[in-house]
């Protein structure tokens, strides 16, 4: 894959690798398999009662599971594809607001997935590169991407679904979605104040990349 202007210096361009790293070893679900099997060692589960259980959270989790997939394949697409890289072109006319506007993408990413890991992995490219163009602090946009998903979770309709069923008002989706959007909104522009007053007002509290 090639990097060429207007991403890259003039007359230069900048050739990186596709290569898709599996990290078993780093991985948290590595870590979480690993204590289930000392936990049945421990615990003296048997074999048939793990396999069940294993059965019943794989089938209980088959949509999330497929969701991060999907989400994570086209997020591969996109910043190899140079979609990433356009949309971060387009967001540097933004200029000085973008800081205000960068937890708002991680707001809109977790409405749409439902996960503030999916987001990350849609948008976090996009943050990162809009924020090398701004000469803004990359820490900084992909913090204020996650910090503005969380905030974007109260207003998720699978999270609001999970929430009505949990406490025995299902069919009240709306109402709570109602409730919520007004403190959602209020939370992610305070939000994006804090991280434009970060940004342009003290900027060396943000750690520096080595």
């Amino acid at each position: 894959i090639f990097k060429s202007p207007p991403f890259v210096e003039a007359n230069q361009s900048v050739s990186f690798p596709v290569v898709f790293k599996l990290l078993l070893i780093n991985t948290v679900g590595t870590s979480i398999f690993l204590a289930a099997l000392v936990s049945m060692l421990v615990l003296r589960v048997r074999v048939s009662d793990a396999l069940s259980v294993f059965g019943e959270t794989l089938k209980e989790m088959r949509y999330p599971i497929l969701t991060i997939g999907l989400v994570l394949s086209f997020a591969y697409v996109s910043n190899y594809s140079g979609i990433s890289s356009t949309l971060a072109l387009a967001l540097t006319h933004t200029g000085l607001a973008f800081t205000f506007f960068s937890p708002l993408i991680g707001w809109v990413g977790v409405f749409l997935t439902g996960s503030d890991t999916s987001s990350n992995l849609l948008f976090g490219s996009l943050q990162q590169l809009t924020a090398q163009r701004l000469h803004l602090p990359e820490i900084l946009t992909l913090t204020a991407n996650t910090v503005g998903g969380t905030l974007g979770k109260m207003i998720s309709p699978q999270s609001i679904a999970i929430a009505c069923a949990a406490v025995g008002l299902a069919g009240k989706e709306s109402d709570l979605f109602k409730f919520t959007v007004k403190y959602s909104l209020i939370f992610v522009a305070i939000m994006g104040v804090v991280i434009s007053a970060i940004a342009y007002l003290i900027p060396e509290v943000v750690p520096a990349i080595k």
